[in-house]
């Protein structure tokens, strides 16, 4: 079960009081109510910057499962319609069945457009996938997302993702990233935007029915507060339980630094309602 986490690159995070995986080659088990939580981190993200996240829903007895997509796919393939991460969903469901909690309830936490486009194609898949359809999600957090196709808050988004690299190399790739967006969106979009959907327009009226939780600002200088507005409204008008939590001044997933007490609480509230509102 290790071997497709390490392939993947996620990490599997056990609480310190419940079963290890180490415990769980041995032939134990996961009990059947410990929640799931699958993180997908926005583009660029650290493991240890999700770890602070991890921490809300571990000590709560929770199991959870870490991972971002590369930088690479969710700037360049992705902007040119190619599904690259398509397979990516299909092998982080894999490890639920991996370490035997496919019947687990399941909760996802989303953070910026680099998880919400491989959100997408999870959703897709639990819906069209025989082998998904099964799977109990309970509900969806997601933190500055989503997005509608911006091309400067997506610039400012992969700058800092390159701000380890040299100068040249860095506003090349800029300079490349910009080049590419312009010119698919003036030239190609009115040609392709009936076969290349964004994954913002294809998450509008989406089938998924469990509750989801928005968390967003006002200063967010990557995501705009009116896309993520847009998403509730279309939620709701599809019947769908929604909650949002505007923390008006805290930048793009900067909102567990600067509000902890109150993120945390939101997301363990949330938690626990879904699974009573599963549970009747």
């Amino acid at each position: 079960m290790e071997r497709r986490a390490r392939e993947l690159g996620c990490v599997v995070d056990f609480p310190a009081e419940r079963t290890s995986e180490t415990s769980l080659e041995k032939g134990d088990k996961i009990h059947p109510s410990v929640v799931v939580v699958i993180m997908l981190g926005w583009a660029g993200c650290k493991d240890r910057y999700l770890e602070k996240y991890s921490a809300i829903y571990l000590q709560k007895g929770c199991l959870v499962i870490r991972y971002t997509a590369p930088w690479r796919l969710v700037f360049f393939s992705e902007s040119l319609g190619i599904k690259s991460m398509q397979t990516l969903a299909i092998k982080l469901l894999k490890l639920l069945f991996d370490y035997k909690v496919e019947t687990n309830p399941l909760l996802f936490h989303v953070f910026s457009n680099g998880g919400f486009m491989l959100y997408r194609y999870i959703v897709e898949l639990l819906h069209t996938r025989q082998q998904f359809q099964h799977l109990r999600v309970v509900g969806t957090v997601f933190d500055s997302a989503p997005g509608r196709k911006n091309l400067r808050g997506a610039i400012r988004a992969l700058s800092v993702v390159l701000a380890s690299y040299n100068v040249c190399i860095k506003y090349f790739l800029l300079l490349s990233f910009a080049v590419l967006v312009v010119t698919l969106r003036i030239v190609l979009y009115p040609m392709t935007r009936f076969i290349h959907e964004s994954h913002y327009e294809a998450m509008l009226n989406q089938p998924s029915k469990w509750p989801e939780l928005y968390f967003y600002s006002k200063a967010d200088s990557v995501i705009l507060a009116s896309d993520i507005e847009d998403m509730v409204q279309a939620r709701r008008q599809n019947q769908v339980l929604v909650k949002t939590v505007d923390f008006v001044h805290s930048d793009h997933v900067s909102h567990l630094r600067e509000y902890p007490t109150s993120y945390a609480t939101h997301c363990i509230s949330f938690m626990y309602s879904c699974i009573e509102s599963t549970s009747h």
